[in-house]
């Protein structure tokens, strides 16, 4: 049972990879279940069995790719309880992603409001306790601040989430450099003047430097 529920997942991700890929290049509504079909080389009814619908198809893409990128970031912030160190593994974990999955990242940006009903509320549900995280990292930062912490939250995303409509890997700066120089360009526009940056806040991340949101995070390769 093990074994059959692995490769059905295996397949389901592939499946969503490359759906998420047509749906970037071409867009949500112009796309269709004939496309993904002829490009994973599964057939219509093939597709059906693995969900009942184009709407549910983007709601699992959305679904999976936001549950990755949250499951992930509360794992990181687990154990860290200093608040800049927190708002450096937030982005960090952000901008990783974004990079590694520009296609699913664009349909996550591109295509949120083609999701209707319970479909909707779960993959909002997620974003909202992303923005949640965030909003308290914020507060957390600056309690008495005279910066509204939801100005600066979206602020802050929407920042790092138009990174997918630029970033060139071939041609633009480093992924480490981005990670540095956004970080930089918040805390300190954000932070009073005069403020000290604890050592050890800007530390790198240890592990995957390109992590895929199609990988649980943990999990063994």
């Amino acid at each position: 049972m093990t074994d059959e529920r692995s490769a059905y997942d295996e397949k389901l991700e592939s499946i969503l990879r490359t759906a998420a890929q047509i749906f970037a290049e071409k867009g949500y509504h112009q796309a269709s279940i004939r496309d993904i079909a002829r490009a994973t080389g599964v057939s219509l009814s093939g597709l059906y069995y693995y969900f009942n619908s184009k709407e549910e198809l983007l709601f699992l893409i959305q679904d999976h790719a936001f549950g990755t990128l949250l499951a992930n970031l509360e794992r990181l912030l687990e154990d860290e309880e200093q608040p800049l160190r927190r708002l450096r593994l937030l982005m960090e974990n952000h901008l990783r992603y974004f990079v590694a999955n520009q296609a699913e990242m664009k349909v996550l940006s591109h295509e949120a409001e083609a999701l209707t009903g319970d479909f909707r509320r779960r993959v909002n549900a997620k974003k909202r306790r992303l923005t949640e995280i965030a909003m308290e990292i914020l507060t957390a930062l600056r309690p008495q601040g005279d910066v509204d912490p939801r100005v600066a939250t979206f602020a802050m995303f929407g920042m790092m989430n138009w990174l997918y409509n630029w970033h060139r890997p071939d041609r633009d700066v480093s992924l480490d450099k981005i990670v540095d120089d956004m970080y930089r360009i918040f805390v300190e526009g954000f932070l009073p003047a005069g403020a000290v940056v604890p050592a050890g806040a800007t530390d790198a991340t240890p592990g995957d430097s390109r992590p895929s949101i199609w990988r649980t995070a943990g999990a063994e390769e």
